[in-house]
């Protein structure tokens, strides 16, 4: 099976059911998208299909072929996207382990919603959960990074 997965073509030898999660971590060698739940409910796995965040633990690597995979390896290879440069300034990880699938929900947020309110950000991170609660830094991460890319450097 043949996945585009961060502009680049993989050829990986999985079955069509195995979770795309799985073929990431243990087929492609990118291990930066969690295993959290294994149902689809805490976001940990997040990684973009065709621009869209999809939860990889619970989506069968057979959705995947034709379409862009973008996990947290590929948002920016130096980690210099807004977002991941916004996590840093705000000090949003603790103990880190949600951080990819966060920071993938929030990329997605800011490109399809360049100025989102405390609503609009509230319900696209509704499903990512931090067991180290720090949502409050997640959302000023995220404002930050929506200035960022609107070209507001203040």
């Amino acid at each position: 099976m043949q996945l585009n997965i961060n502009g680049q073509l993989h050829t990986l030898d999985v079955s069509p059911d195995m979770p795309l999660l799985w073929a990431l971590r243990d087929h492609a060698g990118l291990t930066g998208t969690k295993f959290g739940c294994g149902k689809g409910l805490c976001g940990a796995c997040t990684v973009h299909l065709d621009g869209n965040p999809i939860r990889s633990c619970s989506t069968p690597v057979s959705a995947a072929q034709g379409k862009r995979v973008v996990t947290i390896e590929g948002l920016a290879v130096d980690a210099s996207h807004p977002v991941q440069r916004a996590w840093k300034d705000n000090n949003v990880p603790q103990c880190g382990y949600c951080q990819s699938g966060q920071i993938m929900s929030a990329a997605a947020l800011l490109a399809s919603n360049a100025a989102p309110s405390d609503g609009d950000i509230d319900a696209a991170m509704s499903g990512n959960i931090c067991r180290c609660g720090t949502y409050p830094r997640i959302r000023a991460a995220i404002k930050q990074a929506a200035g960022e890319l609107k070209g507001d450097k203040s």
